[in-house]
């Protein structure tokens, strides 16, 4: 199948699975330079779509370094209010957000961390109300990626520079399924697959899950009224769309404060554009108590320190080590292919929609009902060979839900 054919699916994927862009609808599109052919694809899909209007934010790597290096350091303490506005009032009318990452993992090697920090912090801060509704479901959006040549020169670094790029659409064309005959068909096929994970662990609604392998013991609390979810969701016009594509997982929400052990990373994190790598991180009643890593523990500490919350967990995903993208034994240095080769966590706030009656509740209800609010999400992974997972019932039986890696039902 040629390169051109398989651009054509992706394409078609992200808008008519990703987004499901409706008629008449906007679709909000997030892209850097580097992926302009793909992006002018794209808004000619969602014509097609009958989308009503297409509107895309360029954003620049190089023009990003160069703000992180020059710019005064006030900079990095505010987010422009218009453009947050413009995010929130079109969520509100009901547009869809498409986020295309392609980004350098190494992008702020070297950069102050404070730097970092204090930018995450600000827009943190300026987009929560259009985070929460995506966080809510409230609106359609998906995240997507394409490659760079400085990502692809990290992910296949021995190969010829003139290959590396090549290599690393064909490893997302894979993993998202667009090199097969009919990829949305596929896609409807996966869903109804991991839907099957989901429906059994709503139905054991287990009280605490309990993780063992090397570097870890962990005990996570599940929340009362927690839900399984699972690949695609819905959003509050009934209309289905796919958050994250690639997607493997299947996760739910920890009970804030009911979180203990400690547990070691299996991957590299890409944050803040710097990698983090080889660390442990334990837990005492749910708080991030001590951090240690081999490998951007600066940065680490400083996205725990971005709010109260982000002293917390707010996602637990199950991905057995046999999935696909974790059998590639490529490893993407990017967390939207990397967490879907790994069962994972995230430090920071909680999906509402994974809550009975989240949906609708306030930011007071969720955070009653056990649920962290903060500004920031990033996952790590966690998942390897060797991981075991016990749910704990009601009752106190352990029952396996993962062994050596893998589902164990």
């Amino acid at each position: 199948m040629s390169f051109q054919s398989n651009l054509e699916r992706y394409a078609e994927l992200a808008v008519k699975v990703g987004v499901n862009v409706q008629p008449n609808q906007t679709l909000v599109i997030n892209a850097s330079l580097d992926s302009a052919d793909f992006v002018r694809l794209a808004v000619k899909k969602a014509y097609e779509a009958g989308a009503y209007n297409v509107v895309v934010n360029w954003n620049d790597d190089t023009i990003t370094r160069t703000k992180y290096e020059l710019a005064p350091d006030d900079a990095f303490n505010e987010y422009p209010e218009w453009r947050a506005r413009e995010l929130d009032e079109l969520a509100d009318r009901g547009a869809a957000f498409m986020s295309i990452v392609s980004s350098s993992p190494d992008l702020l090697k070297g950069v102050n961390p404070d730097r970092i920090a204090n930018f995450q912090k600000a827009s943190g801060k300026a987009l929560s109300n259009y985070r929460r509704k995506i966080q809510a479901d409230k609106v359609s959006w998906t995240v997507i990626a394409t490659p760079s040549a400085e990502w692809a020169a990290k992910v296949f670094p021995d190969a010829p520079a003139q290959e590396q790029v090549g290599l690393l659409w064909n490893a997302i064309f894979k993993a998202t399924r667009a090199d097969l005959d009919n990829p949305v068909e596929a896609w409807k096929q996966h869903d109804a697959t991991l839907h099957e994970k989901v429906e059994y662990l709503n139905e054991r609604r287990y009280k605490k899950l309990h993780y063992t392998a090397p570097g870890t013991d962990l005990t996570i609390e599940l929340p009362d009224g927690h839900i399984w979810v699972g690949a695609g969701s819905v959003n509050e016009q009934g209309h289905e769309f796919m958050a994250n594509m690639p997607t493997e997982e299947v996760f739910t929400v920890p009970y804030k404060t009911g979180v203990n052990g400690y547990v070691s990373s299996t991957k590299p994190l890409s944050y803040g554009g710097n990698i983090i790598d080889n660390f442990t991180i334990t837990f005492k009643e749910g708080r991030i108590v001590e951090v240690k890593a081999e490998k951007g523990e600066e940065i680490l500490k400083r996205l725990i320190e971005t709010d109260e919350g982000s002293h917390y967990l707010g996602e637990v995903a199950l991905v057995p080590f046999h999935s696909p993208i974790s059998q590639s034994n490529v490893l993407f240095y990017n967390t939207l292919f990397d967490e879907n080769a790994s069962n994972h966590l995230a430090i920071g706030s909680a999906y509402a929609f994974c809550i009975e009656g989240g949906k609708t509740m306030s930011a007071e209800e969720l955070e009653k009902n056990g649920l962290n609010e903060s500004l920031t999400h990033v996952d790590f992974m966690i998942g390897s060979a060797e991981m075991n997972i016990d749910g704990i019932t009601e009752d106190k039986k352990s029952e396996a839900v993962f062994r050596n890696g893998n589902w164990a039902f």
